[in-house]
């Protein structure tokens, strides 16, 4: 009999633990490099990039140089800080592991990013040249690592989940501004979504619940974040 295929001790039966062995090393490895290629920190710069060098009207006064500028603002404050206090309370030994497997884990990383991205938002919403948009969607996820912060008291929320839905939420506030054609960036963002989120279910040990509840945080926080700064 194969033991794979037996639900783990302790664990639901419907978690990524039961249906481990289900998958075969190619699945897992593409799984993996979907997980690490959209991790929740890389999404603002992906936004990012996309409103600035994409989007043909949200940006269209500013210089390629004053393009790259703000991505590396926002590398450095919505990526790169948050990225070197996990590593840095990985070294000082407040968490287990940089993969933040535990809800214990999560919670000062938690706190921490949303400082940096409530910075950022803030820093942003004080230059009258960045447009609000950008705005609304550092707002949306400072708030939306707020609620993390909520849910993680009760279970381990899927951070991947709310990152993708983020990045939904974001894509039907645009086409509802109806600034640009948004058919395939849409349909783009649903079928990433819906990787991203199945391949946590395959790498992680997260359970439906988790997944389509960050799913559904990350598009409700920046649905809140646009009827408050847009």
């Amino acid at each position: 009999m194969n033991i794979a295929n037996q639900p783990t001790e302790g664990k639901e039966p419907g978690t990524a633990h039961t249906i481990i062995g289900r998958h075969s090393p190619g699945t897992r490895l593409f799984a993996h490099l979907f997980s690490y290629l959209f991790h929740p920190l890389f999404i603002p710069l992906y936004v990012t990039a996309f409103l600035a060098f994409i989007h043909p009207g949200y940006f269209s006064g500013f210089s390629v140089s004053g393009k790259k500028k703000l991505l590396l603002l926002i590398t450095i404050n919505a990526v790169a800080f948050p990225a070197i206090t996990i590593l840095l309370l990985k070294g000082l030994g407040f968490i287990e592991s940089l993969f933040l497997k535990t809800q214990k884990d999560r919670i000062i990383p938690y706190i921490a990013s949303g400082t940096f991205f409530f910075w950022t938002q803030y820093v942003l919403r004080e230059q009258n040249y960045i447009p609000r948009i950008l705005v609304a969607f550092m707002f949306g996820v400072f708030i939306s690592s707020s609620a993390a912060l909520i849910a993680n008291i009760y279970y381990k929320i899927s951070m991947h989940a709310i990152g993708m839905g983020g990045v939904v939420g974001l894509f039907l506030v645009i086409m509802h501004q109806n600034t640009m054609l948004m058919t395939w960036p849409l349909v783009l963002a649903f079928l990433l979504a819906g990787l991203v989120c199945t391949s946590r279910m395959i790498v992680s040990d997260h359970r439906p619940k988790e997944i389509y509840s960050g799913l559904l945080v990350g598009l409700i926080c920046q649905f809140a974040g646009a009827v408050i700064n847009l």
